[in-house]
């Protein structure tokens, strides 16, 4: 599985005029099962993401996590990051799970997240969403798992 995850300090993703999911501050995660991912990867990628450190503790180092600072998760499906970008100028997709197994990992991810204690927050599977969100520090971290 990949995984962009961006701190923030407000996300949230709407599919047509409906808003999905929204947080205040947490992280806002992009999720992409690729293929030959299974549930125990999922699971693991969504603990190694709720405790990577990546909030300010008191010194304004990053050495707190999400289940430290008690924030949110925003998780939104997103098979374009399986893209292969190597040959050409189209990219392409094969890498990525088939969708209904996407979607179970997506699930999957998102499940593990909440187990943990993490409020989670969900854009829709498979739909044209448009997502918002304001990154802070900017933190972008890509994590594969």
């Amino acid at each position: 599985m990949r995984v962009l995850v961006q701190r923030v300090s407000e996300a949230k993703v709407t599919v047509g005029d409906r808003v999905t999911g929204a947080i205040g501050p947490g992280v806002m995660i992009l999720v992409c099962a690729m293929a030959g991912d299974e549930a125990p990867q999922a699971e693991a990628l969504a603990g190694k993401v709720a405790r990577l450190r990546i909030f300010k503790d008191e010194a304004g180092k990053m050495n707190r996590s999400l289940l430290d600072v008690g924030g949110a998760a925003l998780v939104v499906s997103q098979f374009t990051l399986a893209a292969d970008t190597s040959r050409g100028n189209r990219p392409g997709f094969s890498a990525a799970a088939p969708p209904a197994v996407g979607e179970a990992l997506y699930q999957t991810f998102a499940a593990a997240l909440k187990g943990l204690g993490v409020p989670v927050q969900m854009g829709e599977f498979g739909a044209d969403m448009d997502v918002a969100l304001v990154n802070q520090g900017p933190v972008t971290i890509w994590i594969e798992g």
